[in-house]
């Protein structure tokens, strides 16, 4: 790597570190009952040094999270910043991932540059690298896993496959949408095998076609052995391997076709109409590609379906780059066509967000080369410095603007601090600044699913106070109570009560 490449990629991954650090400690503002879950399991996992592989609680979910966000809890305290920081390193490994995925693919560290910071700055990734949700690891797992991948298929080495395997086989323990991933693996696969074809005479074929089954037979036997200990467990409780998922299936619609058709054209306009409803998830409504991004993607997206086709037209093989963008892509978004809630939804298709920041920095370098051939070929070579200048300008101008959207047209709206339950938080700094010998009581009148008898909505205040054990709840004299609970339960006097409304 020259000096030139490597001083871009870390200014690349310093302004990465920045969307995703600064100001983490109260933006968003709050905690979301969803995340406290996961900081209160982390905790218990840590206390109790066992990691599980799934948590039943809460619909379920994959364990992996919540276990890697025990170690900056159980050092940096039971705060907002201490869960989410995990988001923000793997949101930050992730570019980096992109950055080294795109430069493979492409032989191009300037394209490799744009992939980069279309993700390092864009809000759609920025968002849930600043939250404790634990689909931000499927992005990850899924660049990386096909980072080794090609790697693999261009060299060979065994050590490529095996890495593949690991990353693919962790992915099972990021987010449920991670599942379609290995149809877009084997659509890469069956691409390569036949450019192979196409390449070779018959002897060199079969020869190559055995290097590659080897390597093919590794990367999944790594996977499925790393997968096993999941499996296991989903074998032993078969209600959770599908849990959130059958509620919310497109298949319990009256019409399943209709709502697939529905979903697809909601979906695919997220990008450039309308985006995602949810605040916790985007700018209600607003596109989740800010527009001149968006109409990079639309280049870059339609320059690599051309290049798909035109490899297929006149090589006999789809092209393996395109192959890989266009079903992890495609194949990417099925989890959330299929579901029936929310539509669209920023957060089930985060699984993509690398695959759009890479095909929307074919589309800049698309323009940027075709301005460079067009000024050089009118002998103004002047001219193709400058078009070197305006990329640069406009990715900076982006960059500023996607830091706008997001820190100040998101972030101090306040329908985001509603979103992420502020009033939740605020009555757990209440009672953290209360004297420890100050008996409190949380009457938990929001209702939701239960756990440990409570319902989620105090999960907030149990993770920020130390209470979701009962032993923490001892240790700091801190008792929930049901609305129904309360006139049967003699409050002292002098006692502090908190109320949780819906």
């Amino acid at each position: 790597m020259k000096r030139t490449e490597l001083l871009v990629l870390v200014g690349i991954l310093v302004v990465a570190g920045g969307f995703r650090l600064y100001g983490l400690h109260d933006t968003p503002p709050g905690l979301y009952p969803d995340e406290a879950m996961v900081g209160n399991e982390a905790i218990n996992a840590w206390n109790t040094k066992t990691f599980p592989v799934f948590y039943p609680y809460n619909n379920g979910e994959e364990g992996l999270y919540a276990d890697l966000a025990s170690v900056p809890i159980h050092y940096f305290g039971n705060t907002a910043f201490s869960l989410r920081l995990t988001s923000a390193i793997i949101g930050i490994l992730t570019v980096l991932g992109v950055y080294l995925l795109a430069r493979r693919m492409f032989d191009s560290w300037e394209l490799a540059a744009m992939a980069a910071f279309f993700l390092a700055t864009g809000f759609w990734h920025v968002n849930f690298s600043r939250i404790g949700f634990r689909a931000i690891l499927a992005p990850m797992f899924a660049v990386w896993g096909f980072y080794e991948l090609y790697k693999g298929l261009e060299t060979n080495r065994l050590w490529h496959w095996f890495l593949s395997g690991l990353m693919f086989g962790l992915g099972f323990y990021s987010y449920i949408a991670f599942r379609v991933m290995p149809l877009a693996v084997l659509l890469v696969l069956v691409a390569y095998w036949m450019a192979l074809r196409a390449a070779f005479s018959h002897g060199k074929f079969e020869f190559a076609r055995k290097q590659l089954g080897g390597g093919v037979a590794l990367m999944v036997g790594v996977a499925i052995l790393v997968v096993l200990p999941l499996a296991s467990y989903f074998v032993a409780h078969p209600a959770d391997f599908t849990g959130r998922t059958s509620q919310i299936s497109v298949f319990s619609a009256a019409n399943p076709v209709l709502a697939v058709a529905q979903n697809t054209v909601k979906t695919l306009g997220m990008f450039f109409a309308v985006g995602d409803f949810n605040w916790r998830h985007n700018i209600s409504g607003m596109p989740i590609l800010f527009w001149p991004v968006a109409a990079l993607f639309a280049a870059g997206l339609l320059h690599t379906i051309w290049r798909f086709f035109h490899s297929w037209r006149t090589r006999g093989h789809p092209g393996v780059v395109q192959t890989l963008l266009l079903s992890w892509f495609a194949i990417g978004l099925v989890p959330e066509i299929l579901s029936n809630e929310g539509i669209p939804h920023a957060l089930r298709s985060i699984i993509v967000a690398p695959a759009v920041a890479i095909m929307t920095a074919v589309g800049l370098n698309w323009l940027y080369v075709w301005l460079k051939k067009s000024y050089a070929a009118r002998g103004l070579y002047h001219g193709t410095l400058a078009v070197g200048v305006a990329v640069v300008a406009l990715m900076v101008a982006i960059g500023v603007c996607e830091a706008h959207r997001y820190f100040v047209q998101w972030g101090q709206d306040p329908q985001v601090a509603g979103a992420f339950n502020q009033d939740y938080t605020d009555i757990a700094r209440h009672i953290n600044a209360l004297p420890p010998a100050t008996l409190k009581y949380v009457i938990v009148n929001a209702g939701g699913v239960l756990v440990n008898g409570i319902p989620m909505p105090a999960q907030p205040v149990m993770y920020l106070t130390d209470t979701w054990t009962a032993a923490g709840q001892a240790a700091h004299h801190v008792q929930y109570l049901l609305p129904d609970q309360v006139g049967h339960t003699r409050i002292p006097h002098g006692a502090a009560v908190f109320s949780l409304e819906p």
